[in-house]
């Protein structure tokens, strides 16, 4: 009897649930429960501003990936690898399962309560502004508010620095 690990299984981008299920339903319908335990499309909660109203979406933690749990064997091996949709097992024809750390870390992920702002500034950063009065200046991020998703930027105007403070949805990475 093999070992139960976590693996990752690659998909096409975007097709990541329907592998899921299609893959729930070959398990199922080949008897394969005993060795393939438990199939995961990791997501995330995300904040977003857009129109000034806030949402909360599902973000793909690993776009392109299903993590699937199973006692990896011959049999395991080819209900996984040949369902459609799968194009392969992370570490090729010698499937590396994730370490005990790694799955740890991304199920304590996924189950964080709290959504995370979608954008991640970091003080010092470079930003183009994409709206308001100032659209198009430039500005260096001085601190960072993600529970009101705001920033204060540094933005030089008529040669002076003047700290400006903005929402996430009105500056871009630069």
């Amino acid at each position: 009897m093999g070992e139960r690990k976590w693996y990752m299984v690659a998909t096409y981008t975007g097709q990541e649930n329907k592998v899921k299920e299609r893959l729930d339903m070959r398990i199922q319908k080949m008897n394969m429960g005993h060795k393939i335990f438990n199939t995961l499309v990791p997501t995330e909660a995300v904040m977003e501003t857009k129109g000034g109203k806030r949402t909360v979406t599902q973000r793909k933690v690993f776009p392109g990936y299903v993590l699937v749990e199973m006692e990896f064997d011959e049999e395991s091996w080819y209900v996984v690898r040949h369902t459609p949709g799968v194009t392969g097992f992370v570490g090729g024809s010698k499937p590396t399962p994730l370490s005990d750390q790694e799955v740890k870390k991304i199920l304590e992920k996924i189950k964080t309560e709290k959504p995370r702002p979608k954008y991640d500034f970091e003080i010092g950063e470079t930003v183009r502004i994409i709206s308001g009065p100032l659209t198009d200046f430039y500005g260096t991020v001085m601190e960072t508010n993600p529970d009101h998703q705001k920033l204060k930027v540094l933005v030089t105007i008529f040669e002076r620095e003047t700290p400006v403070e903005l929402s996430f949805d009105q500056v871009e990475k630069y």
